[in-house]
């Protein structure tokens, strides 16, 4: 099966029947055909490089690497930031990828997600070694006493992620992911697509989410 026909097939069955719903309603029921990372590489040059680079490998915190994430993740987050057709504020709550997200049409959604989800992520690094017995603690095993679960139980032991469900994080920026979690912990108003999530970061301390954030950068494939 070519590799594109490979990530529209993973795009519909990952994501679900809610999950592509969901999409195809955000998309304004566009039609969508087979992914082409060449249109998708064309729609980041233009739209996405200033913040994300060309090739997903943000070069600064305040933008996440894309570079090799899921394409069904980034499909459903880019369909997240777009306001709701009846109105009201967005499941994720940015007023610059709003507009950016805005700007697409279905097409380019899956196209953007499969050229980033073909690039290769630059590795990250842990910082602080002072609060990494912590982050690799929580990551690892959670935090029982609060409801924590680990982040490994989801996200993986090196922080590749399931397609779809659940994010690659392994060198995210600490300061990206800083932010998520905590926005994530406002919920409403901030970041509302993940009941899961809320309840997690919620419950995190703001040290405990700086250690466990430095933690991840650091994680790459075949290390913990």
């Amino acid at each position: 099966m070519n590799r594109m026909r490979k990530v529209w097939v993973t795009l519909q069955v990952t994501m679900g029947v809610a999950g592509w719903a969901a999409f195809a309603h955000a998309a304004h029921a566009a039609q969508v055909s087979t992914p082409d990372a060449g249109r998708g590489q064309a729609v980041a040059a233009q739209v996405c490089a200033a913040c994300h680079g060309a090739d997903g490998n943000s070069a600064a915190d305040t933008y996440p690497k894309l570079a090799g994430q899921h394409a069904g993740y980034l499909v459903k987050q880019l369909g997240d930031f777009k306001a709701p057709s009846g109105g009201g504020q967005p499941a994720r709550n940015n007023p610059i990828m709003a507009g950016m997200a805005g700007m697409l049409s279905g097409q380019q959604v899956v196209d953007v997600a499969a050229w980033f989800a073909a690039q290769s992520p630059q590795p990250g690094y842990a910082h602080d070694k002072d609060t990494l017995a912590l982050g690799q603690s929580i990551y690892r095993g959670g935090i029982a006493a609060k409801g924590v679960p680990a982040c490994a139980g989801c996200h993986g032991p090196s922080g590749q992620g399931i397609p779809a469900l659940y994010p690659r994080l392994s060198g995210q920026w600490a300061g990206y992911t800083v932010a998520q979690l905590t926005a994530f912990g406002q919920g409403p108003g901030a970041r509302d697509n993940s009941a899961p999530m809320h309840a997690i970061a919620s419950r995190l301390s703001d040290g405990e989410i700086k250690a466990v954030a430095d933690y991840i950068s650091g994680l790459r494939e075949g290390r913990q």
